[in-house]
């Protein structure tokens, strides 16, 4: 028996929530296409995504640590797998569409420049003066412009609602602008959960890998409320935090976080008496959340990270390396343009030159940027 377009939107619809997005009441793409024969619109989505060059440079894109620094830590593709996994096991248990979750989850940081955060605030403040830079819209940018796969059309030709999910993307570090796309209503709750499952990720994750590096100490683990809470429930010492007991304890972290947010979620579902999509986009406050004490909790690890990881002097070090280095590229590239690539020379002329370098720039993986800086720089380098 073969299972068809037909088939699988009967069967999405059988089994999700009365509040979940189904694929057949998408409000479709920008320029029509036939849909595939075997796969939802979503699957579609999803799968156009993965095959991006954006989605690929990923894999050399600072998570915390630079690439060069070792082949364990994350970067900013693992980061966005460990999302996108977090988002089907929450859309899973609440019953909302896996597919849409998943491709949102894929696609939320395809716009994120070398080096992180601190890549994006740095391009952010070369770009103030020439129309700003946010990596939610420049993610946007890249599935309805830069990536041109399609004879007909510049883009991926996604989903409304993917594109909706892309750039009302929302965690403390992000907060969107989503001009274009209802700013007045929130998002499908397949969104909203994507935006939790982004920070859980990369509080397990960067949690991990601080410890991994040793820029974090295990018996700092005694300092964070629910950390010391899970150490003790699951009889680890921190003092004597070995390399199993760092992997149980991630993986505990993970789950309770994520329980938290189903159980959360559902009763606030409950309580607003939420029937339909139309419910979801009209409540005045997100729906996908954590419970009151959780939240708490979540808030003095959030704080942890960032006074000891983030703000690390080796990292602080690595932020003053970025700055230096994408703040000559950028200023060598608009000062003579003749040293950009003939591709991006092009789209100067469409775009105007500050635009066009900060596409390229964006577009870089770390190990890009530092061979880009050799190339220009080092004058012994051809």
């Amino acid at each position: 028996m073969r299972y068809g377009l037909e088939k699988l939107l009967e069967l999405e619809d059988q089994r999700l929530a009365p509040y979940a997005m189904r694929a057949s009441e998408t409000r479709g793409r920008e320029f029509p296409e036939p849909e595939s024969a075997y796969r939802t619109p979503f699957q579609k989505d999803r799968d156009r995504v993965l095959h991006t060059t954006a989605f690929r440079r990923l894999e050399y894109k600072t998570q915390v640590f630079v690439n060069y620094e070792g082949d364990y830590y994350r970067t900013r593709l693992t980061h966005t797998l460990e999302v996108a996994q977090v988002a089907r096991s929450l859309a899973r248990a609440l019953g909302l569409n896996e597919d849409l979750a998943e491709v949102v989850a894929l696609a939320h940081d395809l716009g994120h420049p070398p080096f992180g955060h601190a890549g994006e605030q740095i391009l952010a403040d070369l770009m103030k003066d020439h129309g700003g830079f946010d990596h939610n819209r420049q993610s946007l940018r890249i599935v309805t412009w830069l990536e041109q796969r399609y004879p007909g059309f510049r883009g991926l030709n996604l989903t409304w609602e993917v594109r909706e999910g892309i750039v009302k993307h929302e965690t403390v570090y992000d907060q969107p602008s989503a001009a274009g796309y209802e700013p007045q209503l929130r998002p499908t709750l397949e969104a909203q959960i994507v935006n939790l499952a982004d920070e859980i990720a990369y509080n397990a994750h960067d949690l991990d890998d601080g410890l991994r590096s040793g820029l974090l100490r295990p018996t700092q683990l005694n300092e964070v409320e629910l950390l010391a809470e899970l150490a003790a429930e699951l009889e680890i010492e921190p003092e004597l935090l070995g390399e199993f007991e760092r992997r149980v304890l991630i993986r505990e972290l993970l789950g309770w976080m994520i329980t938290d947010v189903i159980n959360a979620t559902d009763a606030a579902l409950e309580s607003a008496g939420v029937a339909s999509l139309d419910d979801v986009r009209r409540y005045p406050v997100p729906l996908a959340r954590y419970s009151e004490t959780a939240a708490a909790k979540m808030a003095g690890l959030r704080k942890f990270l960032y006074d000891n990881l983030y703000r690390h002097y080796h990292i602080v070090r690595q932020v003053a390396k970025a700055r230096n280095v994408l703040e000559r590229l950028f200023q060598a590239y608009t000062e003579m343009p003749e040293m950009l690539p003939p591709g991006v020379r092009r789209a100067v002329a469409e775009e105007g030159l500050h635009r066009a370098v900060c596409d390229y720039m964006a577009g870089m993986t770390d190990r890009y940027a530092l061979e880009e800086y050799a190339r220009l720089f080092d004058p012994y380098r051809r």
